[in-house]
């Protein structure tokens, strides 16, 4: 892909030249004219980011071959500044917050009872020793591992990210609860690992909904006495339960208690995993047996959504699971080498910036045109292989989305061909998201 499309691509979600390079100037990142403007960086680094290593080497050669100049790898080096970040960043912000649907009629509005709905996740990347005073990780007498943390939140039903932070590891995911920010209508959608009491509560207070898993050791009290339940007794008793309690705060926030029993062979791989995670450390005997049911917390009305409803609405939460896969198997996330803090920054944030061109513009129009024209259902995964193998196949299908189906769309036809969901019998994500329709 050349200089040219990679900034066709840019304007496909309305970002233009003159505001590149506005930002470029704004951010200190370019102060005067050059031989080599923001965007030979940009798109050079965002290309080579997806490759593999990116090194000052590389994008050298890239920006040499594209504009025909002499440049060296000091000279690149010179530019990876703090400035320089603050421009991947602007721009970052710039495609997350852009809009696609004009580009396209075929694009629907999605129909569900929710604003959005909201998934917070993080993955973890490792990296350089070098870079442990910066990021952290896990040390001890024998070895340091460097590891940097990525937040994302991502909306089901506009299919992109609200938001990305990269962080040290130190910043868990409890730390990063108050990051989201919430609106009324909203759903979200996280872990135990971000449940906190607050939070339910600041969902709660600004008509918002919430899903989380259970934490064990967590007290929930009932509903009327609000004396304390023992939630294994109960469950042993009652077998499976959808009933009203409170959370142990001040105010008793009244919240609902889902729990599904599972199968033994599903209670036995989490015991087993759990076992396996907690690295010589014997988990209580409560949490063992609660592994026997599937345990939610939630400010869903019964109405809204019964048990089943809730288990398969959790179960969207896998999406952003595959999105942290694709990035580690397709964009090379985890390739990295011996790098200064600002220079993998601005890898990290290039292949960001080339995962949303592909999920962003590429997907949901194809997505909506192969549903329509076919009634196949796109896969997220397959089509970010396809076009990060092979990149020289994106200025191509703009041209084939706008003008289908006057001409002739080798792309979409290939694209319709491999990056399909295979037929089977096991719901795939399109059609487990039908859950969340009024």
């Amino acid at each position: 892909m050349r200089k040219k499309d990679f900034i066709k691509l840019l304007n496909t979600l309305g970002i233009n030249e003159e505001e590149l390079l506005l930002l470029s100037l704004e951010s200190g990142f370019i102060r005067r004219t050059r031989k080599v403007d923001s965007l030979d960086f940009l798109y050079s680094l965002s290309i080579e980011s997806i490759k593999g290593i990116a090194s000052y080497n590389d994008i050298a050669l890239s920006i040499e071959n594209e504009n025909d100049i002499s440049i060296s790898r000091q000279a690149i080096w010179k530019k990876v500044t703090e400035p320089c970040v603050d421009y991947f960043k602007h721009i970052l912000e710039l495609i997350i917050l852009s809009k696609t649907k004009k580009y396209l009629n075929e694009v629907e509005d999605v129909k569900c009872k929710f604003k959005r709905v909201l998934i917070q996740d993080s993955t973890i990347i490792k990296l350089p020793g070098r870079l442990f005073s910066a990021f952290s990780g896990v040390s001890n007498g024998s070895t340091t591992v460097c590891n940097a943390r990525i937040q994302g939140i991502y909306d089901l039903l506009s299919g992109s990210f609200v938001s990305f932070s990269i962080n040290p590891y130190s910043k868990n995911d409890l730390a990063s609860v108050s990051d989201m920010n919430i609106q009324k209508d909203d759903l979200t959608l996280r872990d135990r690992g971000y449940l906190t009491m607050d939070e339910i509560r600041r969902h709660f207070l600004l008509g918002a909904h919430c899903v989380y898993r259970y934490k064990t050791g967590m007290q929930l009290l009932d509903y009327k006495t609000k004396k304390t339940i023992d939630i294994l007794s109960l469950l042993k008793q009652k077998g499976a339960v959808d009933i009203s309690v409170r959370l142990n705060d001040k105010e008793g926030t009244p919240v609902r208690l889902v729990a599904i029993p599972v199968d033994q062979e599903t209670a036995d791989s989490r015991r087993m995993k759990a076992k396996r995670e907690m690295k010589g450390h014997c988990p209580s005997e409560q949490f063992l047996q609660l592994q026997s049911w599937t345990i939610f917390i939630t400010t869903i009305p019964e109405d809204m959504a019964d048990s089943k409803a809730l288990l398969n609405i959790y179960g969207l939460r896998w999406r952003i699971e595959i999105i942290f896969k694709s990035w580690k198997s397709n964009l090379h996330f985890d390739n990295i080498h011996n790098v200064s803090k600002n220079q993998l920054m601005i890898i990290l944030i290039a292949r960001i910036i080339m995962f949303l061109i592909i999920t962003q513009i590429i997907f949901p129009l194809c997505k909506s045109i192969i549903s329509r024209y076919t009634k196949r259902e796109l896969s997220l995964l397959k089509v970010t292989k396809y076009f990060i193998r092979n990149p020289s196949s994106l200025p191509s299908i703009l041209v084939e989305l706008k003008n289908y189906p006057r001409g002739q769309c080798n792309t979409i036809a290939s694209i319709s061909r491999h990056c399909v969901y295979e037929k089977r019998t096991r719901q795939n994500f399109e059609q487990k998201f039908g859950i969340l329709e009024p």
